[in-house]
């Protein structure tokens, strides 16, 4: 799984017990992400529904959320892999933009990437492989990279990891069905219909998942676009249309209220933070339409990029990071039985 920005993975074991306590047959994950989160529901036998806006979030949904295993030739899959690790290297996008003009990859594995991402697109583009293969580039990229965990900028010397060679490995994938969905989450939230259980993790401030992974947007585009600063990001960035809605104080609150009203389910957890513009009784509020809420708080480490400090474009250290912990709130919304069994599962998990 990718170094990613407000990541999920030290709640997952709790989010999976309530999901299993709570007995679901379906459920949706609005911002999905990496889909960390609905790889465990659906590893449950849940049907899962993931979602986000993102290009990336959507072929990882498609590889680990929609993609059966079941369905999946295994002699196919290692020939492509085989075929795809033997491809030489290609001096392209990749390699000029995220080596040269900055610093995100080493060379050697910049050409690596371009080669890989080359032969998917010409290869593998209408088959049913294509996101499992993307999915693994995408993956093995962020294992060689030189960042602090997003993509606003690179460290100043090279990441120890980014002199090792770019390997390409096979997803785990998971039996079962599901559904990979890119569109915003304020106009699919009320046409989604009903679902057992629904998860919320919005964006909780002004760092825009855009430009934080804009290389693997590129990636995933592919369309060698213009790009602008030092850190080579798509020029479509100061586009209107890449801006949300859930990076704006000003528009954040009402669209979050929005979604969590059209939303149709039995229970809904919310996922937010005490560093966020919100306060735990304004989110209290938002779901208070169900019969019962209760808030769980979890401690955690901040994400890694704040644990290694504030850096400039240039890859220096130029600051002091105020906390490295904060309080992580699970808001657990639905009808009085539905709350105490999920809620309950989830305290018995971290007694």
């Amino acid at each position: 799984m990718i170094k990613y920005l407000g990541s999920k993975r030290r709640l997952v074991p709790v989010l999976r017990e309530m999901v299993g306590a709570f007995g679901a047959a379906s459920a949706l994950d609005l911002f999905t992400g990496t889909t960390r989160v609905a790889q465990a529901m659906k590893a449950l036998g849940v049907e899962v529904t993931a979602v986000d806006v993102s290009r990336y979030s959507e072929v990882f949904a498609r590889c680990y959320v929609e993609t059966d295993a079941r369905s999946i030739d295994r002699r196919e899959l290692s020939l492509a892999f085989e075929h795809l690790e033997h491809l030489a290297p290609v001096d392209g996008y990749v390699t000029e933009t995220f080596c040269r003009r900055s610093r995100f990859f080493q060379p050697f594995n910049g050409q690596r990437i371009d080669a890989v991402r080359d032969g998917i697109e010409r290869e593998f583009a209408d088959h049913p492989l294509y996101p499992v293969l993307l999915t693994s580039l995408i993956e093995a990229a962020d294992r060689v990279d030189s960042t602090t965990g997003v993509q606003m900028a690179y460290v100043k010397q090279w990441a120890p990891r980014s002199f090792n060679p770019l390997e390409l490995r096979v997803p785990d994938l998971l039996a079962g069905s599901g559904t990979a969905l890119r569109g915003d989450a304020c106009a699919l939230a009320p046409v989604l219909g009903h679902f057992d259980v629904a998860y919320l993790d919005p964006p909780y401030n002004q760092h825009r998942y855009f430009t934080n992974y804009h290389v693997w947007e590129t990636l995933v585009a592919w369309d060698a676009p213009e790009h602008y600063g030092v850190a080579c990001k798509r020029a479509d960035a100061r586009d209107e249309q890449t801006k949300s809605v859930f990076n704006s104080k000003r528009s954040m609150p009402a669209a979050l209220a929005r979604v969590v009203a059209d939303v149709e389910c039995d229970l809904l957890i919310l996922s937010y933070n005490d560093e966020s513009w919100l306060a735990l009784d304004e989110l209290l509020a938002m779901c208070s339409h169900h019969e019962a809420v209760q808030t769980l708080s979890f401690d955690s480490a901040r994400y890694v990029g704040a644990r290694i400090g504030i850096h400039n474009p240039r890859g220096e250290r130029v600051g002091t990071v105020s906390r490295l912990r904060n309080l992580e709130y699970l808001i657990v919304a639905g009808s009085r039985a539905a709350v105490s069994r999920a809620a309950g599962a989830a305290l018995a998990s971290v007694a």
